[in-house]
């Protein structure tokens, strides 16, 4: 059992005097070092947070300008292209017109020369029957 003797106010002065002490000595630097280390914690976290939400806006502000750049190939692609099909059909439709008026030209003298070749046999036609009959007569 509990006895109330002068041994148990010295202990209990005692106790109070190691209280205050280790109070003043290690609780409050203790308390003042967790409470530096969550402010530390926390403002490293806050800048995390800031940091990753700048990284946030970054990126999707290079997402944007990405989606733009490609928007902008697309077309310029497609002008250059449809530049080159009308281009392209430019070139076939000369080249359609350069074939015809090649054709046009050798029909032209393929019939000229068929004129000549034929005014030639004419000519000849008359010398070849007369030679034919001489030959048949002399025989």
């Amino acid at each position: 059992m509990l006895e109330f003797n002068q041994w148990f106010f010295v202990l209990l002065a005692n106790f109070i005097i190691l209280l205050i002490a280790l109070n003043s000595l290690l609780f409050q630097p203790l308390s003042k070092i967790f409470k530096e280390r969550d402010r530390a914690t926390k403002g490293a976290l806050d800048e995390a947070k800031a940091m990753t939400a700048k990284k946030d806006d970054a990126v999707a502000k290079m997402n944007a300008e990405l989606v733009a750049a490609r928007q902008k190939a697309k077309e310029t692609s497609s002008v250059l292209r449809e530049a080159g099909v009308a281009q392209q059909k430019e070139a076939m439709s000369k080249a359609e017109a350069a074939a015809v008026q090649q054709i046009e030209a050798a029909r032209k003298e393929l019939q000229a020369e068929t004129e000549k070749a034929r005014v030639a046999l004419k000519g000849d036609i008359d010398k070849f029957a007369d030679d034919i009959v001489r030959k048949l007569v002399t025989v």
